[in-house]
């Protein structure tokens, strides 16, 4: 006997069909794309650099590798990437929403960055790319925002190259119980109001700081991606926690 009943998902704190997700993504991300960038800053005091330098760094890109930037939004992992692997490399930013891919490709051709940079929408559950093509993958404050997480972290690895690595910058949980207070406090009275004053959205900035909170922590997600297939999985905290670095490898 089939089993009709709609597969259900969480959207922030609420529970919805699962099918639904994607578009009520969507729409946070189609409201807020055009002051992204300046949010990111506001809202992380602008330590948002630092967290994405240190992933960076972590990636260990040399020339002539192809990087898949998944979830890449406005581009910021992309620039980087995209000097580093130089003419003989490749670099492909990925997302989902086509208001976030606007803004990166405007964002990186007023920097001069062409040629080296592709641009694909694409859902990160079922990524358009051949098995065994990238070198190195990232997501950098995306995989929240995926309805079928496991079937997203299975994708990657299949389009990875045997050697190849996946970088998972996410938000994650605090390790002390102050900053867990000092941290749901902002996350939830201080963050709606500035997303409020910015893009005249709190809702959004509502949804963000619920969905951070229903992620998996970070002992969570290095299993996930230990039961993919990943290997020598570890993770590094970063402000307490509050953001952490998750890396895995194909062999």
């Amino acid at each position: 006997m089939s089993d009709d009943t709609p597969k259900s998902t969480h959207f922030g704190y609420k529970t919805i069909e699962a099918e639904k997700k994607a578009d009520m993504v969507a729409g946070v991300f189609h409201s807020v794309a055009a002051k992204y960038d300046i949010m990111n800053d506001v809202m992380s005091f602008g330590i948002h650099r630092m967290w994405k330098r240190f992933t960076i760094e972590s990636a260990g890109a040399r020339p002539g590798m192809k990087v898949l930037d998944l979830a890449g939004g406005t581009g910021d992992l992309t620039a980087k990437f995209s000097r580093i692997v130089g003419e003989t490399g490749q670099v492909t930013l990925a997302d989902i929403n086509d208001s976030m891919l606007k803004v990166g490709r405007e964002k990186l051709r007023d920097k001069g960055i062409v040629g080296n940079v592709n641009y694909v929408q694409a859902n990160a559950e079922a990524l358009p790319f051949p098995d065994n093509h990238f070198d190195i993958i990232t997501i950098a404050f995306g995989l929240r925002n995926v309805t079928d997480k496991d079937a997203a972290i299975a994708s990657m690895l299949r389009v990875l190259k045997p050697g190849g690595k996946l970088l998972v910058l996410e938000f994650s949980r605090p390790q002390h119980e102050i900053m867990r207070k000092v941290y749901d406090l902002y996350s939830f009275k201080v963050l709606p109001k500035m997303g409020s004053l910015i893009t005249q959205d709190a809702d959004s900035y509502e949804y963000l700081a619920e969905s951070i909170r229903m992620h998996p922590d970070q002992e969570t997600l290095k299993q996930m991606m230990e039961t993919a297939g990943f290997e020598q999985v570890n993770y590094t905290n970063m402000t307490d926690g509050i953001v952490a670095l998750h890396k895995g490898y194909k062999f």
